[in-house]
C-alpha cells in the first residue's frame, strides 16, 4: 500500500528528501576531509616539522649550549629567523618588511621547501643567493636571476618559496619570508642590539632514539638557557589541536545544515500528511487500523529519507575534493589526500535515515487518531484532545539524538552540550518573532485596505501559514551571511580608523643608539613630524614577590603565570603618560624617588598574570644587571591605537645607561613620499626597519578576505538548505493552497488578484525571515564586538541590505511560479471534492 500510495506523490516526496540532501553533503564532505587530514598528519607528521628535534631560543648559543647539542649528534642544520626590511633593484629599490631565515644545513630533513624552479631549495646556498616568497616575486614581478638587498648584502634570487614545512598561506600575509645562506648573515650587518632574533637548531637523528630519554635528560640544560624543544610527536599534538578549532568550525556550519534540514523534513512532511488525511480516512472506513495506516507513510518516509540520506552521501564524497582547495591557506600540509571515507558515508546515511525518521514522527502521530467522518465532510475537524503522550517521547528522542550527534562531532566536552544549546536558542528567538507577527498581523488586521492587500497578510496566520517554517529556516540562514559581514567590516573599519586623522601611521624599528639623531633628521628632512621618541630596553623578571622563576614553577598553586619569567619584555622610560594608557590603580611615578625607590607601572594585562597588587616588589635582570624595583601603577592600555605601548615603563632616571635601541613614530600622508622615505631609509640603515600602517591594513584586509570566503563557501551550505527548505515548502503547499485560491474564483475573484495575493504573501514571508535573520546578525555582531573584539559596533548596512532584497525578491518569484500552476485548476474540480 505503501507503494501504491506513492506513485502519484513521488515529486512531492523527492522535494521532502531535498531538505536533508545538502545537510548530509556538508556532514559527509567534512567528516571525509577531516579523517583525511588527521590521517595525513599522522603520516606526514615528521614534514611538519621537517626534522626530529628542535631546539630554539633568543638569544646565541653559549659553550655550553653547543657542547650539549654536539652531545646529541646525528645530522644538524641552524636557522636564525628575524624580521626586516628588503628591498627589490628591480622595481625601483622598493622596500618590504619581511620575514629573513638565515640558514645553514640540509634542512629540511623531511619532506621539502617546494620552490620554483623545483632544486632551487638545494641550490641557494652555493653563493650569494636567496629564496623568496612568492608574493614578493607577483608583487614586484620578479623572475629567478634578479636581486633582493637584505642589509648590506644584494643576493641573486634562485627561485621563489611556494611553500615550506609546517607553514601555512597566512605567513606571506604578514610578512613574506626571504631565505639566504647563514655565511652571509654577519656581512648584512643586522644582528644589532635590541633586533628579535629566534635562532633554531634542527636534528636529524638515529630511528632508534628514544626521544621521551634524550628530552629528559636536556631539559634541565635548556630551561637554564631559557631554550624550548619540539618533537615530531609535539609538532603533531600542536598541529592536530590547532586543527580542533578548525574542526568545530566546519561542525558548526554542518550542524547547522543538518538542523535547517529538520525543519524542512518536519515541515514537509506536515504539509504532506495534512493533504493524505482524505486518504487515511478512507483507509479507515474500509477496515485499517491507525496503527497500519500510520506504518503505510513511515515506511514512505523511510524509503526517502534513505535515497535522500543516500544522494547527500554521495555529493558530499565529491565535494570533500573541494574543500582542501578553499581551506588551503590554512592548513600546514602541502597537500591533503582526497580517499573517499566508507565511515563518514556511513554515518551520513544512518544520520540522514535518522532525521527523516525522527522529525517525520511528530506529523506522523495524527494518522493514528484521524477519524472515518473525514469521507462524509471534506471539512471535518478532529475534536481538540490533549497531547499524544508519545509525542513527548519523540520530543525526547530528538532531544538525545541531537546531543549525541553533537558530542560524537566535537569529541564531547562542555562545547557538546553548549554547541546545540547555543542554536537552538537561536531557533526558539526565531520561531518567538514568527509567532508574535503571527499575533500581531491578527490583532491589529487592516480591515480597511484593499481586498487583495487584506487576502495576502491574511495569509500570514491562516491555517496552513507558513509564517513560522520560513522565518525560522530562512533567518537561520541569512543571519549567517549577515553576521560575518557586520564583523568583517567592523574589524576593517577599527584599523583603518587607527590609521586616520592625525593618528600615528608610521613606526621606524630597531634605531641604535648612535644612529638616532642622524634617523631623526632623515625623517624631519622629508617634512614627516617626530610624533615620539621612544628608547627600549630589553629585560627579564627575576623574581615576583620574592619567588624566582624555579620556586615558582615548584609551586603548584602560584597564582603567578610562568610565561612572565619566561618572556623577554621590551620596556621604555618615561616622565609623562601617553594617550592611549589610563591609571587605574595606584599612583603614576615619572621619576626615580630620591631615596632610592623605583615605582614601575604595569600594563592590568601581565598585571594579572603577575597577580600584582600597590607596593610588591619585582627584581628586573636588565641584561645582567639586577635592579629592585615597586608596583607603583596599573595602566589599562588601548591597544587598538597606533601608539608604542609597553607591558612595564619605568621612571627616568633608571635605565639611561643600560644597552637600547630606539623606536620613531610618525605620520605619512602620501603613498609615494612613504616609499621614497623608507627606500632612503634602509640604503643609509639597513637594520632599520619601518612598518607602514597601509601595508598592516593590506595584510589585514587579506586575512579577513581568506577567512571571510571560507566562511561563506562554508555557510553555503546552510544557506542553501535554507533555500531548499523554503522552495520545497512553497511547492508542497501549492496544495493546500488550491482549495483557498479556487474557492476565491468561484466568488468572483480574477486571476490577477489571486497571483498579486500570493505575491504579496510571499514578499511579505520572504521579507519577514530575511529582515529576521539580519536583525539576528546585529544582535550577534553587537555581542562579538563589545565582548570579544571590544570595539565600537558601526555597522555598514549596505551587505545585510543586499541580502535582503535577494532573498525576498527570490521568495516572491518562487511563490509565484508556483502560483501559477494553482491559476489552471479548474473550480469544479475542488468543489465536488467539498460536497462530495
Amino acid at each position: 500500500m505503501a507503494w501504491r500510495d506513492s506513485r502519484r506523490n513521488r515529486g512531492r516526496l523527492l522535494l521532502f528528501i531535498s531538505s536533508i540532501i545538502l545537510g548530509i553533503a556538508a556532514l559527509v564532505a567534512i567528516n571525509s576531509f577531516s579523517e583525511n587530514l588527521q590521517r595525513d598528519i599522522d603520516r606526514e607528521a615528521k614534514t611538519l616539522l621537517g626534522a626530529d628535534l628542535m631546539l630554539e631560543g633568543t638569544a646565541v648559543a653559549t659553550d655550553s649550549m653547543n657542547q650539549l647539542m654536539d652531545s646529541i649528534g646525528g645530522e644538524r642544520a641552524q636557522v636564525v629567523s628575524f624580521a626586516s626590511m628588503a628591498s627589490f633593484p628591480k622595481a625601483g629599490g622598493g622596500t618590504r618588511l619581511s620575514f629573513i631565515k638565515a640558514q645553514e644545513g640540509d634542512y629540511p630533513f623531511y619532506g621539502n621547501i617546494m620552490t620554483e624552479p623545483e632544486n632551487a631549495w638545494k641550490t641557494f646556498q652555493s653563493g650569494k643567493k636567496a629564496l623568496i616568497d612568492k608574493s614578493l616575486m607577483i608583487q614586484y614581478k620578479l623572475e629567478p636571476g634578479d636581486s633582493v638587498k637584505v642589509g648590506n648584502v644584494t643576493f641573486e634570487i634562485e627561485g621563489q618559496v611556494n611553500a615550506a614545512p609546517g607553514s601555512s598561506g597566512f605567513t606571506s600575509s604578514i610578512a613574506p619570508v626571504v631565505i639566504i645562506p647563514k655565511a652571509y648573515l654577519d656581512e648584512t650587518g643586522l644582528m644589532k642590539t635590541g633586533s628579535r632574533v629566534e635562532y633554531q637548531h634542527y636534528f636529524k637523528l638515529p630511528e632508534d632514539t628514544d626521544m621521551v630519554a634524550l628530552t629528559d635528560a636536556i631539559e634541565p640544560t635548556l630551561r637554564a638557557f631559557s631554550y624550548r624543544w619540539t618533537t615530531v610527536e609535539e609538532r603533531k599534538e600542536n598541529v592536530a589541536e590547532a586543527f580542533d578549532n578548525l574542526a568545530n568550525f566546519l561542525n558548526l556550519i554542518g550542524f547547522i545544515a543538518l538542523l535547517l534540514g529538520c525543519i524542512g523534513v518536519a515541515s514537509a512532511v506536515h504539509i504532506y500528511i495534512k493533504d493524505k488525511l482524505a486518504t487515511v480516512a478512507i483507509l479507515r472506513t474500509l477496515g485499517a487500523s491507525g496503527r497500519q495506516a500510520f506504518w503505510i507513510y513511515l515506511i514512505q518516509i523511510i524509503i526517502m529519507g534513505l535515497i535522500g540520506a543516500a544522494i547527500g552521501a554521495m555529493i558530499g564524497s565529491i565535494l570533500q575534493l573541494a574543500i582542501p582547495m578553499v581551506l588551503a591557506d590554512f592548513l600546514p600540509l602541502q597537500n591533503v589526500s582526497a580517499e573517499v571515507s566508507p565511515t563518514a558515508i556511513l554515518q551520513g546515511v544512518l544520520t540522514g535515515l535518522g532525521i527523516a525518521v525522527l522529525f517525520a514522527l511528530l506529523p506522523l502521530l495524527a494518522i493514528r487518531k484521524t477519524s472515518p467522518l473525514r469521507t462524509l465532510r471534506a471539512s471535518y475537524e478532529e475534536p481538540d484532545k490533549k497531547r499524544d503522550p508519545l509525542a513527548w517521547l519523540v520530543y525526547l528522542s530528538i532531544f538525545l539524538f541531537m546531543l549525541s550527534f553533537s558530542w560524537f562531532q566535537t569529541g564531547g566536552g562542555i562545547q557538546a552540550i553548549a554547541f546545540p544549546l547555543a542554536i537552538f536558542a537561536a531557533f526558539l528567538l526565531l520561531a518567538g518573532v514568527a509567532q508574535l507577527v503571527i499575533w500581531l498581523v491578527k490583532k491589529f488586521f487592516p480591515r480597511n485596505w484593499s481586498y487583495v492587500w487584506r487576502q495576502g497578510i491574511a495569509n500570514l496566520y491562516r491555517p496552513n501559514n507558513q509564517t513560522l517554517i520560513l522565518i525560522v529556516s530562512i533567518g537561520l540562514g541569512t543571519s549567517l551571511i549577515s553576521t560575518l559581514f557586520f564583523v568583517q567590516d567592523l574589524l576593517l573599519n577599527q584599523v583603518e580608523v587607527s590609521g586616520s586623522g592625525s593618528m600615528p601611521n608610521m613606526i621606524l624599528f630597531d634605531i641604535q643608539n648612535e644612529q638616532k639623531e642622524a634617523v631623526a633628521e632623515l625623517t624631519s628632512s622629508y617634512d614627516l613630524p617626530l610624533i615620539q621618541q621612544v628608547p627600549i630596553v630589553t629585560v627579564r623578571v627575576a623574581n615576583v614577590n620574592g619567588v624566582s622563576k624555579t620556586e615558582n614553577r615548584k609551586d603548584s598553586l602560584s597564582e603567578v603565570s610562568n610565561w612572565v619569567y619566561r618572556r623577554e619584555f621590551r620596556c621604555t622610560y618615561r616622565d609623562t603618560l601617553i594617550e592611549s594608557e589610563t591609571i587605574i590603580e595606584g599612583e603614576w611615578t615619572g621619576e626615580k624617588k630620591e631615596d632610592g625607590t623605583i615605582y614601575v607601572s604595569l600594563a592590568e594585562d601581565v598585571a594579572d598574570n603577575m597577580n600584582a597588587y600597590i607596593g610588591m616588589p619585582i627584581t628586573f635582570n636588565v641584561q645582567g644587571a639586577m635592579i629592585e624595583t615597586e608596583v607603583g601603577s596599573i595602566r589599562k592600555i588601548d591597544w587598538k591605537r597606533m601608539q608604542t605601548n609597553f607591558f612595564v615603563v619605568f621612571p627616568k632616571g633608571v635605565l639611561e645607561k643600560a644597552p637600547q635601541f630606539h623606536v620613531v613614530v610618525s605620520r605619512v600622508e602620501d603613498p609615494e613620499l612613504s616609499a621614497k622615505f623608507q627606500q632612503t631609509l634602509v640604503n643609509q640603515f639597513p637594520n632599520v626597519m619601518a612598518m607602514d600602517l597601509s601595508t598592516v591594513l593590506q595584510s589585514v584586509d587579506n586575512i579577513l578576505t581568506k577567512v571571510s570566503f571560507v566562511i561563506r563557501f562554508m555557510a553555503l551550505f546552510s544557506i542553501l538548505t535554507g533555500l531548499m527548505v523554503l522552495i520545497s515548502s512553497v511547492v508542497l503547499s501549492k496544495y493546500q493552497r488550491i482549495r483557498e485560491s479556487v474557492l476565491l474564483r468561484t466568488l468572483g475573484a480574477s486571476g490577477k488578484q489571486i497571483l498579486n495575493i500570493n505575491a504579496l504573501e510571499y514578499f511579505l514571508l520572504g521579507a519577514l525571515a530575511s529582515l529576521t535573520g539580519i536583525l539576528l546578525s546585529f544582535i550577534g555582531a553587537w555581542l562579538l564586538a563589545k565582548f570579544t573584539f571590544k570595539i565600537p559596533f558601526e555597522p555598514n548596512l549596505l551587505p545585510p541590505l543586499l541580502v535582503f532584497i535577494g532573498i525576498t525578491l527570490l521568495t516572491v518569484f518562487i511563490g509565484v511560479v508556483n502560483s501559477r500552476g494553482i491559476l489552471n485548476t479548474p473550480p469544479l474540480e475542488v468543489l465536488r471534492k467539498e460536497v462530495g
